[in-house]
């Protein structure tokens, strides 16, 4: 399976001819686009840098073959497009494609006590990448690849590495970075890794390039 990295949390797989997308956001140029080619879309949560909304309800309408899944919240805001944008949550396992896809979850992770939480779910697709959208999600299971988020107001670094402790993922990838500098993102990443409190390497991939998961 190939994983392509976009900008900040979206994140592409590709399967067999089949691509899945997860978390399309504002703050992915491509969003539409990828959108459109897609054989799914899955969204952990209805923060506008998960879930360009105008971006998913273009491709749906371009794409009748396009199915979305994500928290009730998502499927408000989009419609039910006749059945194709569906909600789900923790416990759900489903197949889009040739995609194996468990649900984890619920809520997004604390910004402030001010701030209402908000559900978000967590994905593991074909038991090999886990995205857990905005929160330090344990899912209790094997993770062979953890996207990880390394900016954010929710972030705290102390968090960040007790999570990843908590995962024990075999190999992590930065995801929702826009927040921090080249420079942030390789301090982030060193203390996450060996090198200082980790034991897996974080790899800063850039937006379009791939690995093989």
């Amino acid at each position: 399976m190939q994983l392509t990295k976009y900008n900040h949390a979206t994140v592409v797989l590709e399967r067999d001819g089949a691509t899945l997308v997860v978390d399309p956001g504002a703050f992915t140029p491509e969003a539409a686009d990828l959108v459109r080619s897609a054989t799914a879309v899955l969204v952990t949560h209805e923060h506008f840098d998960h879930l360009d909304v105008d971006a998913v309800r273009a491709g749906l309408e371009a794409n009748p073959d396009l199915v979305v899944r994500g928290p009730q919240p998502v499927v408000d805001q989009l419609g039910a497009h006749d059945g194709r944008v569906g909600a789900v949550a923790a416990g759900d396992a489903f197949t889009v494609g040739p995609f194996a896809v468990r649900v984890f979850g619920e809520q997004h992770a604390v910004i402030h006590p001010d701030v209402p939480v908000i559900p978000n779910v967590g994905y593991l697709v074909d038991d090999a990448v886990f995205h857990p959208g905005d929160s330090y999600l344990v899912p209790g299971v094997p993770v062979p690849t953890l996207l990880m988020p390394t900016s954010g107001p929710w972030t705290h670094m102390v968090e960040a590495v007790d999570y990843v402790r908590a995962v024990a993922p075999d190999r992590i990838v930065q995801i929702h970075e826009a927040m921090l500098s080249d420079l942030g993102q390789q301090s982030t990443a060193r203390f996450l890794g060996p090198e200082v409190l980790g034991s897996v390497p974080v790899t800063i991939l850039p937006a379009g390039e791939s690995i093989t998961v």
